[in-house]
């Protein structure tokens, strides 16, 4: 099998240094969109494109010509849409899916492919380690075994916008009116690569909080 990998994002450059390890397959690897051009795609004919974690859009000549994969991690057809890791954890999810589905012309619409339970709990940087972990299992058994492609059931689909850095604020009304739980989250969820979450402060000046740990509850009681 012939595979085309594009990405820019660690965890889906990791997925691809794992799967380029399978023997008997050829894969052409593009790490940037410095990198990117739609004619070496086309010319490398991949029996799979893979644009794990790709932010831009991908013309139609391709996803309607070949089979274009895209990884999500949400259970789709919820939290389809922008930042669907933070968009998940703020809203106090713990348990979600890595989610490989086909291309097409709307947003995280396309049939499914392969999905598997994943844990929100934790850092961000084992919540990336495990995206990568499941996203190069479920990668590996396409390339290896095929797939049976479902379609999604549009009727229950939730889709989200992409969240700004001037949504990383925690402000005055968020520490008055917020639980530990809700601002823990909501810190872990923006920790680096991401903007981080911040306070401001009298000065004007941001106070960055990069990371938090949250005290047991039987703690707090006394």
């Amino acid at each position: 099998m012939r595979v085309a990998c594009v990405g820019y994002r660690d965890w889906a450059l990791a997925i691809y240094d794992e799967i380029t390890k399978l023997p008997g397959h050829e894969f052409m690897v593009i790490r940037s969109k410095d990198e990117y051009a739609q004619q070496d795609i086309t010319d490398f004919r991949p029996d799979l494109a893979l644009f794990y974690g790709w932010s831009w859009q991908v013309d139609a000549e391709l996803t309607d010509n070949l089979t274009c994969l895209m990884l999500h991690p949400s259970p789709l057809p919820l939290y389809r849409g922008g930042s669907p890791i933070q968009n998940q954890i703020i809203r106090g999810e713990t348990e979600s899916a890595v989610s490989i589905f086909i291309m097409n012309e709307e947003l995280d619409a396309g049939n499914i492919v392969a999905q598997a339970p994943l844990s929100l709990e934790g850092h961000l940087d084992e919540i990336f380690a495990r995206i990568t972990r499941i996203g190069a299992e479920l990668t590996k058994g396409l390339i290896e075994n095929g797939y049976e492609a479902r379609a999604q059931n549009h009727d229950q689909a939730t889709v989200f916008s992409r969240r700004k850095p001037a949504d990383s604020e925690i402000t005055l009304e968020e520490l008055q009116e917020k639980d530990a739980e809700y601002l823990y989250n909501k810190i872990r969820m923006l920790e680096d690569p991401y903007p981080n979450a911040f306070i401001r402060c009298a000065d004007g000046r941001k106070l960055l909080i990069k990371c938090a740990e949250l005290e047991d509850a039987s703690q707090g009681a006394e």
